[in-house]
């Protein structure tokens, strides 16, 4: 390929591909209709990139991605939001999810993933000492697990369950209903199946 292409075109094509579910086709495709469109499309593009990582944050609190001059997420420091409801979920996109259906004024926990032995994940690795600090700290009422309805997320779930007993913190845990299909991940589960999931959500 790098012998029918211009340099600076593989380079893109290549760097595309690295992306998680963006094959060489697509890549390719990608990379050509940026070639072709208006020069500032590309130039905006790439801006956005570059400012990417200096333009997002973690909250310290909810590890949810943030603004730099926020100092917490607003989703916790609201006056709406309650703080003694927790939705633990593995990824910051999830929390969208969830916002979308306008149903839930709790507040979040980022796990920041999910058990996984095989891709070398372990708990360690995991933002569970802080949500076991936070449910003392904020006197936590309810905990709604809503890992993804995997064998990781499961895993995770089940784990997560342990430790919270095994600390002897007085709180409700409960979990997102059935309503998500198996092997669908959170970020990609349309409004209505996610609203049916808090709303049927149960205790463990």
């Amino acid at each position: 390929m790098s012998q029918l292409l211009p340099k600076a075109l593989t380079r893109v094509i290549d760097e595309l591909g690295r992306l998680p579910g963006v094959g060489a086709r697509t890549a390719e495709r990608y990379a050509y209709y940026l070639l072709r469109t208006e020069e500032r499309t590309a130039s905006e593009l790439a801006q956005a990139i570059a400012a990417l990582h200096s333009g997002v944050k973690t909250c310290p609190i909810t590890f949810a991605l943030i603004d730099p001059d926020e100092d917490v997420s607003p989703l916790y420091s609201a006056k709406d939001r309650n703080q003694k409801l927790i939705a633990v979920v593995e990824e910051p996109l999830d929390i969208v999810a969830l916002e979308r259906t306008g149903q839930y004024k709790g507040t979040y926990h980022v796990l920041g993933g999910a058990i996984s032995p095989i891709d070398g994940i372990g708990p360690e690795q995991l933002h569970i000492p802080q949500l076991l600090q936070r449910l003392r700290d904020d006197e936590v009422e309810e905990v709604i697990i809503a890992t993804n309805a995997s064998v990781e997320g499961e895993s995770t779930a089940l784990f997560i369950q342990r430790q919270i007993k095994e600390a002897h913190i007085d709180t409700k845990l409960s979990r997102l209903a059935r309503g998500i299909p198996v092997g669908v991940d959170l970020e990609y589960a349309d409004q209505i199946t996610l609203t049916h999931a808090l709303e049927g959500r149960r205790a463990l």
